[in-house]
C-alpha cells in the first residue's frame, strides 16, 4: 500500500496541468453566478429575487462569501427555463433563492422552478404506486 501511495506521489509531482478556475473564489458571489451563467450557459443577464438579495447579505454577513458557486437549474435545459432547449443566448436567469451548502463547502444559487431531487424521470415510478385499504402496497416492483 505504502508503494502505490508512493508512485500515486510521484506521478501527481510529475504532473503539468493547467487547469484555473473559471473565477476567482474570493470573487463576490453575484460576479461567480454572473460569470457560470454567462461563460457556460449563456445568459445575457442575472435577476435576483428579493429573497435570494436577502440570502446574498446573509452569506455577507455570515463569511461564506468565499465559498464557490454549484449553481441548481433545469435539466432540460442550460437556462432557467426547461422550455429553452439546448444552448439558449441571451436569455436571462433568475436566481430565487441562494442555499448555503456550509459543511459540503459551496453556496447553491437556485433557479426557476426546479425539483432538486436529482435523477427523477419524466415520469416517476411514484406515480404508480398506491396503497389499498388494508395497507397492501402496489407499484413498487
Amino acid at each position: 500500500m505504502a508503494d502505490l501511495a508512493r508512485k500515486v506521489m510521484k506521478s501527481a509531482s510529475d504532473c503539468t496541468g493547467s487547469f484555473r478556475p473559471l473565477y476567482d473564489w474570493s470573487a463576490p458571489v453575484e460576479d461567480k453566478i454572473a460569470t457560470v451563467a454567462r461563460e457556460v450557459y449563456g445568459a445575457e443577464h442575472i435577476d435576483y429575487t428579493p429573497l435570494a438579495r436577502k440570502d446574498l447579505r446573509t452569506i455577507k454577513k455570515l463569511g461564506y462569501s468565499g465559498l464557490p458557486v454549484c449553481i441548481a437549474k433545469t435539466q432540460k435545459s442550460l437556462s432557467d427555463n426547461p422550455r429553452l432547449l439546448g444552448r439558449p443566448k441571451d436569455f436571462v436567469v433568475t436566481v430565487r433563492e441562494i442555499q448555503i451548502s456550509a459543511g459540503a463547502g459551496y453556496l447553491v444559487p437556485i433557479t426557476g422552478e426546479i425539483m432538486r431531487m436529482p435523477g427523477l424521470p419524466q415520469d416517476p415510478a411514484a406515480t404508480k404506486m398506491d396503497v389499498d385499504d388494508k395497507g397492501k402496497v402496489y407499484g413498487l416492483f
